[in-house]
């Protein structure tokens, strides 16, 4: 009893250290607030700016056919947004920007933690001998770099599998169907748990199949689970099932990949991951599961090991869906079946960092059974990954990039809306060589955006202004044109590229807009962080330079000239 207790007060030491760890690590976001550096990708490029528009748009509540009126002369549907279920909507509501974003930080990693941890505790790692592996994977996982508006859509998965795996085996806590409950509302279905509820869908199947029984329990939570999930997205549902106005999703396309260089995707994802799902696991953990995959072919312990040994194969399979989604091959069935286009069944990837983080615990336990000598390198090599999600925070990452402050410069933009002297919804605004959501951010009403999900007759209204742009460049026309999630004002001289700062003596020369276009639709000014030297040729009259010390930009105010 007395090495017991000894033992559980190491673990509960090692779990306060592991919470310690994770405070600090979301500390820059409120020591710095605003002067804190955050990704820019999919981050401060959109979804930051997209919080503070619905909040001020007083259609956080609005019925399911609202529009929001400051984005793409009010096209935008208010389900672009997503749902006011969603904690991080609320978050953005009752907190400044930076005190939101990081609460929201630290909500997702708490929960990524304590969701590992009962996992492998209950389910794979339950000797009390392993606390230091459950406690330090559980950590590593919680401290990845997780795509920041996707909460626990991925990193929450195991809190999910945990509360799954005890109905499946019998077990009646109201615990379990709590998480059930709770979980949809800081997460996205569409973002990682319409993957995650397929994949338990199969293992239900699979159960039946083995002779296991129907267990309708474990059916009635997962169908419960998505019930729940229903309801929070009712908006996404209400679009999807009702909605018949094309939109800009109706012209994607993915299958353009060949057969080589899909398989190069498939590997590269498998070593790198993805964006949206960074595991950080290439290092580290990639050569130690492998070598513990060695090790139990060495000793010849298949039928010990038969979850580690799927948990690897499907590991790559995943990868090899992910990269062969995208493989020509589909095109006859894209053609026949239009939904396999406008929703990415590529995201089952999206399991991969749970999958590669229980992986990476089985491999330590493993390691630390083979040899005496392999017992302190375990331990190291669980230090090391520690040490590298570290080094993955925001704040040293992205400590090159603007600061949130400087992204979205409120003071500068405050300047330019008194220098232009007019109600901000009597006149449309888009930029060049910055993101709409800064304009968005502060206020301005634009004509271009990024969204995933607006109508398809503004995307063809709006490719008027660019046509000869697009024309000069074939991967921007593929670009917008099979994409268009970014409706910007692309031009051939400067590519995809959309942050150039105050410090850039690029000049803009060979400008070539449908101006006329742009101001039937409403558009009466361009903000530049480039001097255009045609600006004459395009209609356009420099009104005035802004620059700000707390600015990354240095804006032009170019206006239109159509008409004089």
């Amino acid at each position: 009893m007395s090495n017991t207790g000894t033992q559980q007060r190491s673990e509960y030491r090692l779990i306060i250290a592991a919470l310690l760890l994770i405070v600090i690590f979301v500390s820059p976001y409120f020591i710095l607030g605003e002067n804190a550096h955050l990704r820019v990708h999919d981050n401060l490029d959109s979804n930051l700016a997209w919080y503070r528009v619905l909040a001020q748009s007083n259609q956080i509540l609005g019925p399911v056919d609202a529009n929001i009126p400051q984005i793409i002369n009010g096209e935008l549907q208010r389900g672009a947004f997503g749902t006011e279920f969603s904690g991080i909507v609320w978050l953005h509501v009752l907190f400044p920007p930076m005190v939101a974003y990081g609460l929201s930080q630290f909500i997702t990693r708490l929960f990524a933690f304590i969701g590992m941890y009962l996992l492998l505790k209950k389910h794979f790692l339950s000797k009390k001998e392993w606390s230091w592996i459950r406690v330090g994977v559980s950590l590593a996982f919680a401290l990845t770099p997780f795509w920041p508006s996707g909460m626990l859509s991925t990193l929450g998965m195991p809190l999910a599998l945990w509360a799954l795996l005890n109905i499946r085996a019998g077990e009646k806590s109201w615990v379990n169907w709590l998480t059930l409950t709770l979980l949809p509302f800081y997460a996205s279905i569409v973002l990682g748990f319409f993957f995650f509820i397929s994949a338990m869908g199969v293992l239900w199947i699979v159960d039946c199949v083995r002779g296991k029984g129907w267990n309708l329990r474990f059916l009635w939570a997962l169908i419960y689970f998505t019930l729940i999930f229903m309801v929070v997205e009712y908006r996404l549902v209400y679009s999807f099932l009702f909605m018949d106005e094309p939109n800009s999703r109706d012209e994607y396309f993915h299958a353009r990949l060949s057969f080589l260089r899909a398989l190069r995707l498939s590997l590269k994802n498998y070593v790198l991951g993805h964006t949206h799902v960074m595991s950080v696991h290439g290092l580290i953990i990639l050569p130690v599961t492998l070598f513990a995959l060695n090790i139990v072919f060495l000793k010849k312990r298949w039928k010990q090991e038969k979850v580690f040994l799927f948990l690897h194969i499907l590991n790559a399979l995943l990868s090899v869906w992910y990269a062969f989604w995208f493989y020509k091959g589909w095109v006859p069935l894209t053609e026949r079946f239009h939904f396999l286009n406008t929703f990415n069944f590529a995201r089952y990837h999206f399991l991969r960092p749970m999958v590669i983080y229980i992986l990476f615990a089985l491999s330590l336990k493993i390691l630390w059974e083979y040899k005496t000598n392999w017992k302190r390198a375990s331990l190291l090599f669980l230090v090391a990954q520690l040490a590298v999600v570290a080094s993955f925070n925001e704040e040293i990452v992205y400590k090159k990039k603007p600061s949130f402050q400087q992204f979205f410069a409120e003071k500068q933009f405050e300047d330019i809306k008194t220098y232009i002297g007019l109600p901000q919804d009597d006149y449309r605004v888009a930029s060049i060589g910055l993101h709409p959501a800064i304009a968005q951010f502060n206020g301005f009403y634009t004509l271009d955006t990024y969204n995933n999900f607006y109508p398809l007759s503004y995307k063809h209204q709006f490719r008027e202004i660019i046509v000869k742009e697009l024309d000069k460049d074939k991967k921007l026309r593929q670009y917008f044109d099979e994409w268009g999630g970014r409706c910007y004002l692309f031009l051939d001289e400067l590519g995809k590229h959309y942050m150039f700062k105050k410090t850039s003596k690029k000049e803009i020369k060979k400008m070539e807009l449908n101006m006329k276009a742009f101001y039937d639709m409403g558009g009466r000014y361009i903000f530049s962080s480039l001097p255009i030297k045609n600006a004459s040729k395009n209609h356009l009259k420099l009104e005035q330079t802004f620059d700000s010390p707390e600015s990354a930009w240095r804006i032009y105010l170019y206006r239109v000239s159509v008409n004089e």
